[in-house]
Parts: C-alpha cells; structure tokens; sequence
C-alpha cells in the first residue's frame, strides 16, 4: 500500500499565523515552495498560504504585505491527510475539496506536503488523469 507519508515531499516548513506576507514571501523563494501551512501558537494548522494568495488577496487590494500577516489569510477549515493514509485516501480528499496542495501530519506534527508534483512523480497517468480533471473541472450553468 502506498502511503500519503510515501508520496510527501519532506522538509515542509510551518508559517506562524503572527507572521507577515512579506516574510512568508520571503520564505517561499528560500524553500522553492508556493505554498506554506499557517500555524497557530501551538503549531496546529490554521490555514494554508499560498503564493496567489499574496498577490491577489493583498498587493493587488492595495495592501502592504509588510503589514497583513499569514493569519489574516487563513479562511475556512484546512485540510490535511495523515502520514499513513493510502494513497486512494490523498486523492480522494484532494477531489473532494478541489485542491492542490495538501499538508501530511504525524502524530500532530506537520512532516510533509502533497502537491501536484508529488502525484505526478509517484501514481500511474490514469490516476493522474482522473485527479486533474476532478479537481480542474468547471461547472457548468444552464
């Protein structure tokens, strides 16, 4: 059985919710990464930051990255899978909830992410052909 642990790329690094854009902007160029989990105080997701996120939710509204924290970008319930859930399980939450990026927790810690590289490195292209067009697929309205 492949695992969620299997496929993550390690080495994923935490943004504290307390800490601003630009830093995490700052973060993303040193780890090579367009997306950071926020934590909370006592280091428990509270969101997930993304590289868009920087740009369209506050430099592009006029707002100073040096100013707006990581915190004030975490909206909704974040997502995340278990280190030892099957694969089957990753893409299923990834389907279910139109996401790209989902971060891997171990005994409440954070030890990886999956991304859409991630997939693409380690399932068959059926598998891939199915994630992507579940999770790209627009809706339709008649």
């Amino acid at each position: 059985m492949t695992t969620a642990g299997d496929i993550m790329h390690r080495g994923a690094q935490w943004i504290p919710a307390h800490e601003t854009l630009d830093r995490a902007a700052q973060l993303m160029r040193e780890l090579n990464v367009g997306a950071l989990p926020i934590s909370d105080e006592n280091e428990r997701l509270c969101g997930i930051l993304t590289d868009r996120d920087i740009v369209v939710g506050c430099v592009a509204m006029g707002h100073d990255p040096a100013r707006v924290t990581a915190g004030d970008m975490a909206k909704g319930t974040p997502r995340w899978i278990e280190a030892d859930a099957d694969v089957g399980e990753v893409l299923r939450e990834m389907r279910e909830h139109r996401i790209r990026r989902l971060p891997v927790i171990q005994d409440k810690r954070l030890v990886g992410m999956i991304s859409e590289a991630d997939l693409a490195r380690h399932l068959a292209k059926d598998q891939i052909a199915s994630w992507a067009q579940s999770v790209y697929a627009t809706t339709t309205m008649h």
